[in-house]
């Protein structure tokens, strides 16, 4: 588990730190700056993440296969994740261009809308080598080879930094672009992700023919059908849960700049964690479809177990850390006392929860393994839209406790689905 699951984890570190990068580099542009980036990369990713989330199929279609020594149909599924993300890419474009024309009525603060809506427009470019990286890294991933997903996680945080570096506050000649900058920083990171992991699957089939090129690639609308229909319950999942936040993000920002940095702040330190246990939930997904394309049951309890407990080990050890210390790590991001007030109050709510929120994102692999895709969905519709959000907006505003009270609700509704998913998890490999 560990030797698939460390790559797995320093990729998705290195992906949530491309956005952390463009919060730190136009921290010095204010909290509305801040607030604008933050809240405006997580808007676009809850939107992003249904059409990878869909792509997240191909962890089952491809592990089992591989499990099972059919490599010939793990090709026959790339060639699919292929198609689909064409089509997703124009839908989720067309989607993204909706979302910016409806940001002017949702009430966000002045100063916040005047930055958020040129920086999502910007980011729309990255849609296309978004769908295409999240194709080539399930291929790669689900067939053991996750040391190119990492470095090119790794090396594309690079390739962002720079940019901001030169963008943001014109550098080198360059124009002085500010937050639009930013944005188009990610943009040439995220076209460079697409383009290195391509380039790794062509050069692992020069280096060691596996057949990739005698498969015919011909649309086969069979195979598509069965990713999209395994994979939409995967991405409305995931799409609750980050649209969940990023709807908190919206709502704070009807408070003040201040509470919105506060949020975007915390919700960065809170992501960047939890890529481990969320590298460790695509490792559990892998393991688990490759026992069972072996037909091998105590396998994949082994594998499930095994990732529930070292995920949420690790994250008992993060919460401790954001209780004991939560002043150097929002100093990361700012020097505002106001700002890291009220942040160590939103800090410490969360890590009362962080072991659950491992325990629910990991459960939720382990079940993709096994195809099970609904379960996962239903759970996060009934716990953060139906529960949490009513109670973190109830805490907010009605009770007059602000950003606190959203996460209270949120924070809540993440350990009401972390111990449901455990226990379906344990029903079904029993």
């Amino acid at each position: 588990m560990l030797r698939l699951a460390l790559p797995v984890v320093l990729a998705d570190l290195g992906w949530i730190t491309m956005g952390i990068v463009d919060t730190i580099m136009v921290g010095r542009l204010g909290p509305a700056a801040i607030g604008a980036v933050g809240t405006g990369s997580t808007v676009f990713m809850a939107l992003m993440v249904l059409g990878l989330g869909a792509l997240f199929a191909l962890d089952t279609f491809v592990s089992q296969s591989f499990g099972a020594g059919r490599i010939d149909e793990c090709h026959r599924w790339l060639f699919a994740g292929v198609q689909l993300a064409v089509v997703l890419a124009v839908v989720l474009s067309i989607g993204a261009f909706g979302v910016v024309a409806i940001l002017p009525h949702v009430r966000l603060h002045p100063a916040v809308l005047v930055l958020i809506v040129p920086y999502m427009t910007r980011l729309i470019w990255s849609v296309a080598p978004l769908m295409v990286y999240g194709v080539c890294r399930r291929y790669l991933q689900a067939m053991n080879a996750v040391r190119p997903v990492m470095f090119a996680l790794v090396s594309a945080n690079l390739v962002n930094w720079g940019g901001n570096w030169v963008l943001v506050y014109g550098h080198w000649g360059a124009p002085v672009m500010g937050v639009v900058g930013s944005a188009t920083a990610t943009v040439i990171g995220r076209v460079y992700l697409a383009a290195f992991l391509f380039a790794v699957i062509w050069w692992r089939e020069h280096k060691r023919p596996s057949g990739l090129h005698d498969v015919p690639f011909a649309i086969d609308l069979t195979r598509v059908w069965a990713v999209a229909m395994l994979g939409w319950p995967a991405a409305l999942q995931i799409g609750l849960e980050v649209g969940v936040f990023a709807t908190a993000s919206i709502l704070a920002g009807r408070i003040t700049p201040i509470a919105l940095a506060v949020n975007q702040i915390v919700l960065n330190i809170a992501s960047f964690t939890f890529m481990v246990p969320l590298g460790i939930s695509a490792a559990a997904a892998v393991r688990v479809g490759q026992a069972v394309g072996r037909r091998d049951p105590q396998g994949v309890r082994v594998a499930g177990w095994t990732a529930l407990a070292i995920g949420t080990g690790l994250m008992a050890v993060c919460s401790c850390v954001y209780a004991a210390m939560p002043g150097p790590l929002l100093r990361i991001f700012t020097h505002d006392e106001a700002v890291i007030r009220l942040g160590a109050t939103v800090l410490f709510i969360y890590a009362g929860f962080q072991v659950l929120d491992a325990a629910q994102v990991i459960a939720t692999g382990a079940l993709r393994g096994l195809g099970d895709t609904r379960t996962p969905m239903f759970l996060s519709l009934v716990g953060h839209w139906a529960i949490g959000l009513p109670l973190g907006y109830l805490l907010c505003f009605n009770r007059h406790w602000g950003v606190a009270g959203l996460w209270c609700g949120l924070s809540v509704s993440l350990g009401l689905v972390g111990i449901v998913l455990v226990a379906v998890w344990r029903r079904k490999t029993a």
